[in-house]
């Protein structure tokens, strides 16, 4: 199932419901699970972001749709990231193209030519 990053921000309202976090935090988690996903991790943090949730969905569209929810009831504003396994990051870097393959002739056809030409 695919992984996800949601970096979670407490609107003005949400902070002034903060003392509600825990019930928040079983909302979320009851939202992934009703989409057919599972919320491994959540961490409260220091910094630019008030939490971060690892999630799984089953599609980008079901993870859209909880973060989209989880949005609207305007107690967090959420950005989110697809994350990729150790396994699936193997894989991409093992299927860049090669610097002498077409796909990359085709490609070095759009460079911007070099200052003064």
């Amino acid at each position: 199932m695919p992984s996800y990053v949601l970096l979670l921000n407490y609107t003005d309202e949400g902070m002034s419901n903060i003392k509600y976090l825990s019930q928040h935090v079983s909302a979320l988690r009851q939202a992934v699970e009703a989409a057919g996903g599972h919320m491994p991790h959540i961490s409260l943090t220091m910094g630019q972001y008030d939490l971060i949730a690892i999630i799984e969905a089953p599609s980008d569209q079901a993870c859209v749709s909880i973060s989209l929810g989880l949005s609207s009831l305007g107690n967090f504003r959420s950005t989110t990231l697809k994350a990729f396994t150790e396994d699936e990051l193997i894989n991409i870097v093992d299927n860049i193209p090669s610097l002498d393959d077409a796909f990359s002739r085709i490609l070095g056809g759009f460079r911007s030519p070099p200052p003064g030409d």
